[in-house]
């Protein structure tokens, strides 16, 4: 493993990636410490301490710590995520769209272009309820968080957070193209990480404290190592298909007759069905909090992490994305079709709708098994702070986020050094991402 990270230091396109993308997370955790102007700060970090097994707290996660602070970057990229989930629920409702999505690169990009449009509409609309909570909010000291409310104070808040999220988007784009990895995922996965840091230090100071004992710090540190080592190995777990090839005569020579396999991911979203679902939460949830009505209140406490709504809602959820992206990213039907093109047939099927049908069986039970095992990790959190009183939002999500993300990361290193004749990461086999 060290043999591997040594040969990426020296071809020349991956180091320059390498620097690239923690140059753009450098500048994006500067962001996050950047505040937005007109706030108390100590006022609300003091809000936020009893807050922060909340959905609010939730949302502060994904932030990275921007929104306990309110820095420019307090919305984070949960409105991209938002604003490509309904450009994708729209895919499926009008065919306009749904013709862009077939036509390529082109086509990629119109839809791009529409998800940006959307993520700024949603984060004016965000930062527009936030700005009117905050003027409402009283910090546990008494007082209000906001030095001058106002619409001037509203106004340059709604501008200042548009501004960060829409800078954020681009820094995602340019990790992406330029970098290396996928740069929205990594700027989630360096806002969770960079959180780890205070989790060790709380736990440190109840254990110190005493409201930890050694016995549960030891076991609770080994049971998280242990659901590491099985997120790992569920993702990358795969059902191989058998497919054989004809033989075809092309001329003088002989073509085909070899075996292969398609290979079909237990868990082929990865981790965004959890990312959509706690997107799709956090928004309105997120708006409730800052709203004065009983039923943005009811609405705000049901939501609230930890309660049997929101779990319920947060596992079908999942349930219902795993399904649903995977019904987007994959066909059988085409799928089939490319195999009988090429003469490949799967033993004992028949080419063609038997083939297809066959496929998308064992994609469904497949399917249905990792959205079982996603829903269980994420609402992990939730039964380690109920029973095991843990002092900090860890697991769950965040853990599917950092291990998926440092995988997929890996896989992509790892590609970079083969391609050019350096051993990878590991001395036997390859390590491969989730959608390997």
């Amino acid at each position: 493993m060290l043999d591997g990270f040594q040969n990426a230091t020296r071809v020349p396109e991956l180091r320059r990636r390498v620097l690239f993308t923690l140059a753009m997370l450098a500048i994006y955790r500067v962001g996050v410490a950047i505040p937005t102007p007109g706030i108390d700060g100590q006022a609300l970090a003091a809000f936020f301490e009893q807050a922060k097994n909340t959905m609010l707290g939730l949302v502060n996660m994904f932030s990275g710590g921007a929104l306990e602070r309110f820095s420019i970057f307090a919305l984070g990229i949960m409105p991209y995520i938002s604003s490509s989930i309904i450009l994708q629920l729209l895919t499926v409702v009008f065919p306009y769209l749904e013709k862009l999505s077939k036509e390529g690169e082109l086509g990629r990009r119109k839809i791009t272009q529409y998800t940006r449009y959307g993520t700024i509409v949603l984060s004016v609309i965000q930062g527009t309820f936030i700005s009117m909570g905050l003027e409402r909010i009283q910090a546990p000291g008494g007082g209000s968080v906001v030095f001058e409310p106002g619409w001037a104070f509203r106004a340059m808040t709604v501008v200042t957070l548009t501004s960060g999220t829409a800078f954020i988007m681009w820094l995602g784009e340019q990790i992406t193209e330029r970098g290396i990895g996928n740069g929205i995922s990594l700027i989630i996965f360096a806002g969770i990480v960079a959180n780890f840091p205070s989790a060790a230090i709380t736990s440190h100071q109840f254990f110190q404290e005493g409201e930890l004992s050694l016995f549960l710090l030891i076991g609770l540190t080994a049971f998280m190592v242990a659901v590491i080592g099985f997120i790992i190995f569920m993702e990358r777990a795969a059902r191989r298909i058998p497919v054989q090839y004809a033989k075809r005569v092309v001329g003088r020579k002989m073509y085909g007759g070899q075996s292969s396999h398609l290979p079909l991911k237990i868990n082929p979203t990865g981790v965004i069905p959890p990312i959509f679902a706690s997107s799709i939460l956090i928004f309105p949830a997120t708006i409730a909090q800052f709203i004065e009505h009983p039923y943005a209140r009811r609405m705000s406490d049901l939501l609230m992490p930890g309660t049997l709504v929101y779990d319920l809602v947060y596992v079908g959820l999942i349930i219902f994305f795993c399904y649903f992206y995977t019904a987007v990213t994959f066909n059988p039907v085409d799928v089939a079709d490319n195999m009988k093109k090429y003469g490949g047939y799967v033993p004992g099927i028949r080419p063609g709708q038997r083939t297809a049908e066959y496929i998308d069986r064992i994609l469904t039970r497949l399917t249905l098994s990792g959205a079982i095992y996603v829903a269980l990790v994420c609402i992990l959190p939730t039964l380690l702070i109920r029973q095991a009183n843990v002092p900090f939002y860890f697991g769950g999500t965040a853990l599917l986020i950092v291990v998926g993300v440092a995988l997929d990361t890996v896989a992509q290193m790892e590609t970079h050094l083969l391609t050019r004749n350096y051993e990878g990461f590991m001395k036997r086999g390859r390590i491969r991402g989730r959608r390997g």
